[in-house]
């Protein structure tokens, strides 16, 4: 079959998010054709090129989501009409309250009826998005989608006065929530351009026959922005969505958006929650990465009998390795991998190894990982101020050269050349975060056979499944008590160890992980078969082109309103494809 796959920021391009999945999922998948339908977050993005690309890649589309020219298109009077109207029907819709209504303070995240986002990332409270709301914003969305392609575009619409005069109008209207009533011009202005940016995915020209509509499936690698494409290629062609989230793109926001006046964050968060609502609502099937993301699609509107769990997919070989042999292991040492940033709460850590060290004084810390971004270095900095501080340079005797028990490293170096190194030069692998995902980090040293300390955020203890210990969040006194035990047994360590590796082994390798979305696809289809006629060269209809369950009608099937399009049988309810030889993937930068 042939696959559309849809990123944001991600596969192709070296630097993407979801690069190293994506890559093995289409290299794994072999017997099936791929398309990548890809959108850029930044011109440096679209200057470091693309990966290297398997064969059955057999072309790659991509739109730059972080800037658009204006097109040019200039409306007349009904179409300046239609798009009040849907814009004006979107904008109600985000100022009316429910599924993403966020209220509340900054630092508790509230997210209103879906519940509040607490400093661990989880979803507290209760509550479900109207159903006439929700129709709303579809009906708004597909609006403007039917404007963009009778048109030709919809960047010089999102960009006009008349587009924040109808989201003023919306924020003025009787029955808006009451931060979207206390919005000031200024606010209106960047709630626009955010719409602007984030809807620019409707004026693509990805949508017709020869694009998104020649697909048998969409797989979206993420929600948000990737998820917008399939949705539309749902919308105009029917063809069925398959969404994946490893890290929920409505949580993400929540947690990143916490500077922004209160009205911004309302307006902003009802709009990516609406459009979390309906990508849930019209995908097949969606795939979270783990039970803490599935929660979140649940309380958004997504049907359980649609989801479908997938673990990421690790490439175990050679942390394996390092799990069958033990000759780097130091009894004495504790280890932290990861990105340097805040959130992972490195001054928890050093605290407790402080109380560590008071009772096992040999015990040594090494902190292995780089800065993510400025803020990231600045982190840095202050751990290195606080560990200097705290554990000042020791000498075993008078003629010795003082050392610092905690050192801060990075992968790459003579000591430490792979990640399965820095978790094999240690006895204990310890993770310390207060706002985690899926914690690939802890992944990575289960396959390494390693005892593991974690805090318990996000889905560490559905990993974890009893294989390790597990702490609260921001409690230095627990995290060294926790570390000391394991410490002090050995034999507790190693039985930890291989439990570890062993469920790591059986869960979270690359081989389930494309078995699963192997099965998945042919469910997808066998149940949702585009329906269209494929023409070859000479205009005669292509045989076995369409899947078997597209002309048996039954339980499996979806039926549907039927159209003989173009004097096709009668089993055809969308527009002939015409065949077309495949198109030779580029592996480079786009020129």
């Amino acid at each position: 079959m042939r696959i559309g796959l849809l990123t944001e920021g991600g596969y192709p391009y070296v630097s993407g998010d979801a690069r190293l999945w994506c890559d093995r999922l289409v290299r794994g998948l072999e017997q099936h054709e791929f398309d990548i339908y890809a959108l850029s977050r930044s011109e440096h993005q679209e200057d470091e090129g693309w990966v290297p690309l398997p064969p059955q890649v057999d072309r790659v589309i991509t739109a730059p989501l972080w800037t658009a020219e204006d097109d040019g298109v200039v409306y007349g009077r009904r179409a300046r009409r239609r798009f009040a109207e849907s814009y004006g029907e979107l904008a109600a819709a985000l100022c009316e309250g429910g599924v993403a209504e966020a209220t509340g303070t900054a630092a508790t995240g509230s997210v209103g009826s879906v519940g509040s986002v607490g400093s661990t990332g989880s979803v507290k409270g209760s509550g479900e998005a109207p159903g006439v709301e929700a129709d709303r914003f579809a009906s708004a969305l597909y609006g403007l989608a039917e404007l963009a392609r009778d048109e030709g575009g919809l960047v010089g619409a999102l960009r006009s006065e008349t587009a924040v005069r109808a989201l003023e109008r919306a924020c003025r209207a009787p029955g808006a929530r009451q931060a979207a009533r206390e919005a000031r011009v200024p606010d209106l202005l960047t709630v626009a351009a955010h719409l602007e940016r984030a809807l620019r995915p409707l004026s693509l020209d990805w949508y017709e026959d020869d694009g998104l509509g020649a697909v048998d499936l969409c797989h979206a690698a993420s929600g948000g922005p990737a998820a917008l494409p399939g949705l539309l290629a749902h919308h105009f062609c029917g063809v069925p969505l398959l969404v994946t989230e490893y890290g929920v793109r409505l949580r993400t926001h929540y947690l990143a958006d916490s500077d922004s006046p209160p009205a911004v964050r309302a307006l902003l968060a009802a709009f990516h929650g609406r459009l979390a609502t309906e990508t849930y609502q019209r995908a097949a099937v969606v795939t979270p990465g783990n039970a803490h993301a599935r929660r979140w699609q649940e309380r958004c509107g997504a049907d359980r009998a649609k989801i479908r769990t997938v673990y990421p997919g690790m490439a175990a070989g050679h942390f394996a390795e390092v799990g069958e042999s033990a000759e780097c292991v130091d009894p004495d040492t504790l280890v932290w991998v990861g990105r340097v940033e805040p959130a992972k709460d490195l001054i928890s850590l050093l605290h407790a190894f402080a109380e560590i060290r008071k009772e096992e004084p040999k015990t040594r810390l090494r902190i292995v990982g780089a800065p993510s971004g400025p803020e990231g270095a600045a982190y840095l900095g202050h751990c290195k101020a606080l560990a200097a501080q705290l554990f000042p340079d020791e000498a075993e005797g008078l003629h010795a050269v003082g050392d610092n028990p905690v050192s801060f490293e990075e992968i790459g170096g003579p000591e430490l050349p792979t990640a399965a190194d820095a978790y094999g030069s240690g006895a204990v692998t310890v993770l310390s975060s207060v706002v985690e995902g899926f914690p690939i980090s802890l992944v990575e040293a289960m396959l390494c056979a390693r005892a593991t300390v974690s805090t318990d955020v996000g889905a560490v203890v559905e990993v974890i499944g009893g294989t390790g210990l597990v702490v609260p969040p921001r409690n230095p006194k627990a995290l060294a008590e926790a570390c000391l035990t394991l410490l002090r047994d050995s034999e507790r360590r190693e039985r930890l160890g291989a439990a570890a590796r062993a469920r790591a082994l059986e869960l979270f390798t690359v081989e389930q992980n494309i078995a699963a979305f192997h099965g998945i696809y042919l469910e997808i289809v066998s149940r949702t078969p585009v329906r269209r006629v494929v023409l070859d060269g000479t205009g005669e209809p292509l045989p076995f082109a369409a899947p078997a369950e597209a002309h048996v009608p039954g339980r499996w099937t979806e039926r549907s309103t039927r159209v003989v399009a173009r004097g096709g049988p009668g089993w055809a309810a969308g527009p002939p494809v015409r065949a077309t030889p495949p198109f030779a993937a580029t592996e480079g930068a786009p020129g």
